[in-house]
């Protein structure tokens, strides 16, 4: 699997769903959150091996639908990240399940931030399997076209040899994991926000004060949310993950909530001015009563998401 152009896959088309949530079409945005999660759960247990190219920006569901796969090519030209919380959303298409299965706490420092990693970064975390120099890929489709087997380790080992050594620089995130768990392991948002700000007073890291303006920028709904999110993330299967995540997606675009994913789109998408007005405005106006209410399972008339969960999970 292969994107063009800057990009192996910028996310979905935030943008159309924004419009046809304002257009009152909720049907055809339920088509899409459950096609989208319907395919990342066959392509998580899909038994024959699968290649993803991330070559450019994968963001968002671009992360969906590559990363639960069996092997994922990072290159230099890579840029990953899961910027939902910025857009008043929660990060999805399986982030839940493949977040919160990164070493330590990582996976909340990159949920809540919207942090964009590199494909050395990609590497040392575990979210793709190989590296190659983006002149290189050529040698990929070179080297598949020419297997007669689609064993696992062939292509592994295939992939293996043609690939390309990679080093984490000074400012990968492999340097800062140990600060990371310190202060992303706290229980709430509020926590976790409080001890960045000590540690960037002490420190004065330019990673550090950054994170707490990427905070500070995001819903501040989404934030509890998303933290909630990636911690039970943590004790769930994929199908589960997507199972949950089609529910909080369906009450995120519900009249309850809708004015948050909307508000965050048109901020930084539509009319790009940047300051979106959110509601609540700041952490302490959020209540668990809202938070749950993202989680709470749909009503009679909205079906659940149903997968073949029958299937073997090849990813785990």
């Amino acid at each position: 699997m292969k994107g063009s152009g800057r990009a192996f896959c910028a996310g979905g088309d935030v943008v159309r769903l924004h419009e046809l949530i304002s257009e009152g079409k909720l049907e055809e945005c339920k088509d899409f959150f459950k096609t989208l999660y319907m395919f990342i759960y066959f392509l998580g247990t899909y038994l024959k091996p699968h290649v993803a190219i991330l070559d450019g920006i994968t963001m968002g569901g671009g992360g969906g639908v590559s990363i639960p796969g069996t092997f994922r090519v990072a290159t230099d030209r890579t840029v990953f990240a899961t910027p939902e919380v910025h857009i008043g959303f929660h990060p999805d298409a399986a982030a839940s399940f493949y977040l919160s299965h990164l070493t330590g706490h990582v996976g909340e420092y990159v949920a809540l931030t919207g942090e964009k990693l590199n494909g050395t970064d990609m590497i040392a975390l575990g979210l793709a399997t190989h590296y190659f120099m983006s002149g290189h890929l050529d040698l990929i489709d070179e080297r598949l076209a020419k297997l007669v087997t689609d064993d696992p380790s062939v292509i592994d080992s295939s992939l293996a040899q043609y690939g390309d050594m990679v080093y984490p620089d000074k400012k990968s995130i492999v340097h800062r994991l140990e600060v990371i768990d310190k202060c992303f392991s706290h229980d709430t948002v509020e926590e976790i926000v409080d001890a960045l700000e000590s540690e960037a007073a002490s420190s004065n890291e330019e990673w550090c004060i950054l994170a707490l303006k990427r905070l500070k920028e995001a819903s501040p709904l989404a934030l509890k949310v998303s933290l909630r999110s990636i911690r039970e993330g943590r004790y769930q299967t994929l199908d589960e993950c997507l199972v949950r995540e089609y529910r909080m997606s369906m009450n995120g675009i519900s009249k309850q909530f809708s004015h948050e994913f909307c508000e965050g789109v048109r901020a930084r998408l539509v009319d790009k001015d940047f300051t979106p007005k959110w509601d609540p405005p700041a952490l302490e106006y959020v209540t668990n009563d809202m938070v749950d209410a993202y989680f709470a399972p749909l009503g009679d008339s909205e079906p659940e998401l149903k997968l073949p969960i029958e299937s073997r999970e090849a990813f785990v």
